[in-house]
């Protein structure tokens, strides 16, 4: 008995292991290069955007100051996993301690659904801004827009934050491979040796209160500008109001579909190849914070004109 006991204590494991890309772990140091790249990228251009709102009193409007709202949740979306991307194609350090895992996969869910809110308030904003636009100054004013972003924050964290205490009350046994270079929940909770049932249906909860309804939300409120839209005469004015919405629909397909794509696999597609899962993890988390201050910056005039005058001056 005895004995047993030690070899059950010898397999529970105090660290998971998390994986770079399968079959190209020869190659990993020259994968980081495009890698760094890719942070380097987001992270300058996510800086470069909520600088450029900041300082430029032109900007300091509500379409603008969700931008910026949208800009700091990708930056902090690059920070939380930058460190453990970059040490396994760098170095190699697989190892993450529990604790330092539960704290990565919070920031990670939390700031991931606060990108959802961000994507739906600006939906509202072009609703309003195309549907109501005489009432536009004073529906969405700076009161109202820092309403919505800490009620986006409260609802994120409120949800997200019962997730590491759930994964922190399991036992840990027999493998302690991740699949991906970064902690998720979906993906932690099938390492634990329990019944896992509670943290599933949570889990499944939370993507349908938040990406879920999100995503409707924004399905409708598109209908409802696309029905202005067509109401209006002039083939000009309807180019024109559609041109507004084109940087935010880029920005909602770039999230929403690996999001999906990679919870649909974890939950259901036990079959996939598990390189699908990785590429799909890395587009995940890695082109919408790159993705999206390209796209504001090419699509939205007045930002590219402050970020060429920037860097030209």
């Amino acid at each position: 008995m005895p004995l047993r006991s030690l070899e059950n204590s010898s397999s529970m494991s105090s660290t998971f292991l998390l994986s770079g890309i399968p079959g190209l772990e020869h190659m990993h140091t020259w994968i980081s290069i495009p890698l760094c790249f890719v942070y380097t990228v987001s992270i300058l251009g996510n800086c470069t955007i909520i600088f450029i709102v900041k300082t430029e009193p032109s900007l300091h409007e509500p379409m603008y100051l969700f931008l910026s709202m949208l800009a700091l949740t990708d930056l902090g979306l690059s920070l939380c996993t930058l460190p453990t991307v970059l040490g396994i194609f760098w170095v190699g350090a697989r190892d993450i301690g529990h604790d330092a895992c539960f704290a990565q996969l919070f920031f990670i869910h939390c700031l991931s659904f606060l990108e959802s809110s961000v994507l739906l308030s600006m939906a509202f904003d072009r609703f309003v801004a195309i549907c109501r636009p005489l009432h536009y100054a004073s529906i969405l004013t700076n009161t109202v827009i820092g309403r919505i972003g800490l009620a986006s924050l409260g609802r994120s964290v409120a949800l997200i934050i019962p997730l590491p205490f759930m994964l922190k009350r399991f036992p840990y046994c027999g493998s302690p491979v991740l699949s991906h270079s970064y902690c998720l929940h979906q993906e932690v909770m099938k390492l634990a040796c329990a019944d896992i049932r509670a943290n599933s249906i949570y889990g499944m909860f939370v993507i349908v209160s938040t990406v879920g309804i999100d995503s409707l939300l924004i399905l409708f409120s598109y209908a409802l500008i696309l029905r202005t839209v067509l109401s209006i005469a002039s083939r000009a004015e309807r180019l024109k109001a559609l041109n507004t919405c084109v940087s935010h629909v880029c920005a909602v397909l770039l999230f929403y579909t690996p999001m999906i794509g990679l919870s649909v696999i974890h939950r259901f597609g036990k079959q996939a190849p598990h390189l699908v899962q990785v590429i799909l993890g890395f587009v995940y988390l890695l082109f919408p914070p790159l993705m999206n201050p390209i796209v504001y910056s090419v699509k939205t005039k007045q930002i590219r004109d402050r970020v060429t005058h920037a860097f030209c001056f």
